[in-house]
């Protein structure tokens, strides 16, 4: 089985190598591509253009080739899945999409923090239109020089801005909170106890990947490994069943 996740920032890899360990996923699964300069254009335009989105879909469907899923693990870039899913030889997984209808599912208020100005738009688009289903209010904040600081490899304060800012979402008793980028997923380890940890991409992201290769047939089905443990694809298929 092979995932390959297009990213932004080679940040982003431990967390989604992290995350794979979390839901038992072997260690050579993850394929990972690091194209920056892609968020750096949309940033220097002003947000996502057709010329953007184009090539991004491009490196998609490329990525498709060789991979029994491909996740987009970039909230700015996200609407280029769309045109990649058209011509793509396996699933492709939009990992803040997916994120958007796990955090909407209960309805209620969802806060959704997000670091990046060229995000802001996508984001709440893509949450407004998955909260139809269920009603959920949904509120996109972007943290005020979060960026910047991420920007200048001060990774402290980037994480330590974001911990305050689900501080102050969660005093205000929403249904939900969640990071809108994989590169906030960290800022957890800051937060107290007594507060819940925000709803994050890469776990969910790759249990989608998980289950459309499972349903696709793309995996071993078998329900048990040759150490007599479960194989994730039958876990997978457990847990949902």
């Amino acid at each position: 089985m092979k995932i390959a996740c297009l990213h932004t920032a080679d940040s982003n890899i431990p967390i989604y190598e992290d995350a794979a360990r979390r839901l038992g996923l072997p260690a050579d699964v993850l394929h990972h591509h690091v194209r920056a300069d892609l968020l750096l254009t949309a940033e220097r335009l002003g947000g996502l253009t057709a010329d953007i989105v184009v090539e991004t879909a491009d490196v998609l469907q490329r990525l498709s080739q060789d991979a029994d899923a491909v996740i987009l693990n970039c909230s700015t870039l996200g609407p280029a899945s769309l045109q990649a899913a058209t011509a793509a030889a396996a699933p492709i997984i939009r990992a803040d999409g997916v994120l958007a209808e796990e955090a909407v599912k209960a309805g209620g208020k969802v806060i959704i923090l997000c670091t990046v100005e060229t995000t802001v738009r996508p984001t709440t688009e893509l949450f407004e239109a998955a909260a139809k289903a269920t009603g959920a209010e949904i509120e996109v904040r972007l943290i005020p020089g979060a960026w910047a600081l991420f920007r200048a490899g001060d990774q402290p304060a980037y994480l330590a801005s974001i911990a305050e800012a689900v501080k102050v979402a969660y005093d205000e008793n929403p249904t939900a909170v969640a990071f809108a980028q994989a590169s906030m997923t960290d800022a957890t380890r800051l937060l107290p106890e007594t507060y819940a940890r925000p709803m994050s991409g890469p776990t969910t992201a790759l249990a989608a990947a998980l289950s459309k290769i499972t349903a696709a047939g793309r995996c071993a089905r078998n329900r048990r490994s040759r150490s007599g443990q479960p194989t994730v694809a039958w876990l997978w298929a457990a847990m949902n069943s």
